[in-house]
C-alpha cells in the first residue's frame, strides 16, 4: 500500500487545490507514482473522467499534475449545487440522488464506504496519495459523520498538514484557533502547518511563524509566497476566476451566472494575448464595446434565466445583438438562447417552463439520460476538427438546428441563427483545442496567437512545483505521509 498525507485548510479558498496540484507535480518530479484524492467536493466545475464518469475539475488538474488520466476514484463524492439548499450527489462518477442540505447530512455516513473503497484502490496503485480536504476541520459542528476532513482522515488513518491563508488576514488566529477547537485525537493527527499566499518578503512573517509553532507545538513546513501565474490554471470556484487586465483587443464578455458551471471553458481565451476577456459580475451592465457575449454553462438553467433577468442582462443582450454583436451560448447558456426551457419533472428545481431569450429558434425540454461523453466534432463554419465533451441533461430542437454549430459522427450539434451572429452548442472544452480556437477566432475577426494551451498548463504546473520546492520544506512535508 502506498503512503498518504492530507492537506486540510483553515477555511475554504485558502489554496488547498493549488497546493495539492503543486505537491503532486513535485512528487512526480522526484520519481514517485502519485495520485490526488478528494473524498468530497462541492463544485459545479466538473470534468469527464474515464468511463463517462464526472469528478471535480480541480481533481482533473491534479491528475494532470501526476501524469494521470482523471478517474472517478480521485473524487468519489461530488456535490453539484442547484439551489441554495440542494445539490446533485454524484458518487464514484455517477448521479445518485438530489438532496437538500439537511437530508445530505443523513446520507453522509452511508457514503463513507464508497470513499474508503476509492481511496484504497488509489493507495494500492501508487507510491503516494495526496489528499485534499474540503472547507475546514474547525467546523466541529460537522465532525459527526464527516467524510471530508478529520472524519475521513481518522477512518483511513491519514496524517494531516494544515494550510492557512495569510492573504485574507488573521492567519495566526486561523491556525491557532483551529487547533484550539479540534478534539485531542484530531490535534494529534495534525503533523504541521503551511502558510499560503504571502505577498512580499516572507521573512517579514518570521516572528508570526515562530509564534504559531510555539502556540500549537506543530512544526511549520514553510511560507509559500503568492503564485502570480495561478490564474493560468483552471479554478475550482467561480470566485477564484482571474483574468489578465488588458485594455485592448477583441472584447469577450462572459456573464458570471449564479450557478455557473464548467467556467474553465474560458481559460484558453483568457490566455490569448489578442483578447480582452471580462467576467461580468452581477449588477454590472454589459459593456457597449463588447464584441461577443458568452452565456456559459449553468447547473440550473431556468434559475439562471431568472437571475440573468434580475440583472437586466436580457435587455443588454438584445441591445448588443441589435448593434450587430455576436452571442455564444454554451450548454445551459445555449438552452437560454431559445424560446423556452421546459422542466416538467423538476429535474433542476421546481417543475415548470421558463421563457428563453428568443435569439435562437429552438426549444429545450429537460429529461432523458444525462449525456457524459468526450467527442470529436467538425466545426461547420471553419471545417476545423475539434475535441470537446458533453455534460448535460435535456434536448434542444427547432428550425435553427438546420444550421448546426458542429457535426458529431455526421449528426448536427448545436444551432446558429439565420443572421449567423447567435450560436449555441452543448460542447464544453472546445477552446482548449488550439487549432480550432485559432480558426474560430479568425472567423470572428479576432487575432489568434500561436499559444498552445496544454503546453501552457503543464509549464505552469512545473513552475508551481518549483515555487513550492523553493519556499517550502517539500521533502519534510512528504515525509509525513504514511
Amino acid at each position: 500500500m502506498g503512503r498518504a498525507v492530507m492537506i486540510q485548510g483553515t477555511g475554504s479558498n485558502v489554496g488547498k487545490s493549488m497546493l495539492v496540484a503543486g505537491l503532486c507535480r513535485a512528487a512526480r518530479a522526484r520519481g514517485l507514482s502519485v495520485a490526488p484524492f478528494k473524498p468530497q467536493n462541492m463544485s459545479n466545475n466538473a470534468a469527464i473522467a474515464q468511463n463517462g464518469h464526472e469528478i471535480g475539475r480541480a481533481q482533473a488538474l491534479q491528475a494532470r499534475a501526476c501524469g494521470l488520466a482523471p478517474q472517478s476514484d480521485m473524487n468519489p463524492v461530488l456535490l453539484k449545487p442547484q439551489t441554495d439548499t440542494g445539490a446533485q450527489v454524484i458518487v464514484q462518477g455517477k448521479w445518485l440522488t438530489t438532496a437538500r442540505a439537511r437530508d445530505y447530512a443523513q446520507l453522509k455516513p452511508q457514503l463513507l464506504g464508497a470513499v474508503l473503497d476509492s481511496f484504497a484502490r488509489l493507495r494500492a496503485a501508487h507510491d503516494l496519495v495526496i489528499v485534499e480536504g474540503a472547507g475546514s476541520p474547525a467546523e466541529i459542528n460537522l465532525r459527526r459523520g464527516d467524510i471530508a476532513n478529520m472524519g475521513f482522515a481518522t477512518a483511513a488513518d491519514v496524517p494531516v498538514v494544515l494550510c492557512g491563508d495569510i492573504d485574507r488576514g488573521g492567519v495566526i488566529a486561523q491556525i491557532v484557533g483551529t487547533q484550539a477547537v479540534l478534539p485531542a485525537p484530531d490535534r494529534d493527527r495534525t503533523k504541521g502547518f503551511v502558510i499560503n499566499k504571502f505577498r512580499g518578503d516572507p521573512s517579514l512573517f518570521d516572528d508570526g511563524y515562530r509564534m504559531i509553532e510555539a502556540q500549537t507545538g506543530w512544526p511549520g513546513f514553510g511560507v509559500a509566497p503568492w503564485f502570480a501565474d495561478a490564474w493560468k490554471l483552471p479554478a475550482e470556484d467561480a470566485q477564484d476566476i482571474g483574468t489578465p487586465q488588458r485594455s485592448h483587443g477583441y472584447h469577450i464578455v462572459c456573464l458570471r451566472l449564479s450557478r455557473i458551471a464548467n467556467f474553465d471553458d474560458l481559460d484558453p481565451l483568457m490566455q490569448e494575448p489578442g483578447l480582452r476577456v471580462t467576467m461580468l459580475a452581477p449588477g454590472q451592465p454589459i459593456p457597449a464595446d463588447a464584441d461577443l457575449v458568452i452565456l456559459p454553462g449553468s447547473k440550473s438553467t431556468r434559475g439562471d434565466l431568472a437571475f440573468l433577468r434580475a440583472q437586466g442582462w436580457d435587455i443588454d443582450i438584445l441591445a448588443h445583438h441589435r448593434r450587430g454583436g455576436a452571442v455564444l451560448g454554451i450548454c445551459g447558456g445555449y438552452q437560454m438562447l431559445g424560446h423556452e426551457v421546459a422542466d416538467p419533472d423538476g429535474l433542476e428545481g421546481p417543475a415548470g417552463t421558463t421563457p428563453g431569450l428568443g435569439l435562437l429558434d429552438i426549444r429545450t425540454r429537460m429529461g432523458g439520460d444525462k449525456s457524459l461523453r468526450e467527442v470529436q466534432a467538425l466545426h461547420v463554419a471553419t471545417g476545423q476538427k475539434l475535441h470537446g465533451y458533453e455534460i448535460h441533461i435535456g434536448q434542444s430542437d427547432g428550425p435553427d438546428r438546420a444550421r448546426p454549430f458542429a457535426r458529431i459522427d455526421g449528426q448536427p450539434e448545436g444551432a446558429v441563427s439565420q443572421d449567423g451572429r447567435v450560436t449555441g452548442s452543448y460542447l464544453h472544452g472546445m477552446f482548449a483545442d488550439d487549432a480550432f480556437r485559432a480558426a474560430w477566432l479568425a472567423g470572428l475577426g479576432a487575432a489568434p496567437s500561436q499559444m498552445g494551451y496544454a503546453a501552457s498548463v503543464d509549464a505552469t504546473l512545473n513552475a508551481l512545483a518549483a515555487h513550492l520546492e523553493t519556499h517550502l520544506d517539500v521533502g519534510g512535508l512528504l515525509a509525513v505521509a504514511r
